[in-house]
């Protein structure tokens, strides 16, 4: 088997745009995907499938309808499907994503935020 090592910091120095994932691996129907945050997102759920943050560099806020959660580079939270959510960041923030192939940014929401999916770097 070849195997090839994906390094965070090679990946996330390939672009620079911020709230437009980038995908690096899939297993099985599942998307690991790299994005840079700063400022606010938008409210949205993904009422099909759970969500998963990883915070890699920075801080980032999650907002709920009755209240925030704080990430810490090392710490996730995994966020239930349906539970609507908005990830704010006060400066640039680098995080992982796991979630379905397919998954649009911002849910059903219509915002200039919605990314290209299956962008891989």
């Amino acid at each position: 088997m070849k195997s090839k090592v994906i390094n965070f910091k090679d990946k996330f120095s390939q672009f620079t745009e911020h709230w437009s994932p980038r995908v690096i691996a899939e297993m099985n129907d599942y998307q690991f995907k790299l994005v840079k945050v700063a400022g606010e997102f938008v409210w949205h759920d993904h009422p099909e499938t759970d969500e998963v943050f990883i915070v890699i560099e920075g801080v980032l806020n999650i907002e709920f309808r009755d209240g925030p959660v704080t990430l810490e580079p090392g710490e996730m939270f995994v966020i239930p499907k349906g539970v609507e959510h908005k990830p704010v960041a006060n400066a640039e923030c680098k995080i992982m994503i796991v979630e379905p192939k397919g998954v649009v940014n911002t849910g059903d929401a219509n915002s200039d935020l919605t990314a290209q999916n299956d962008l891989w770097i």
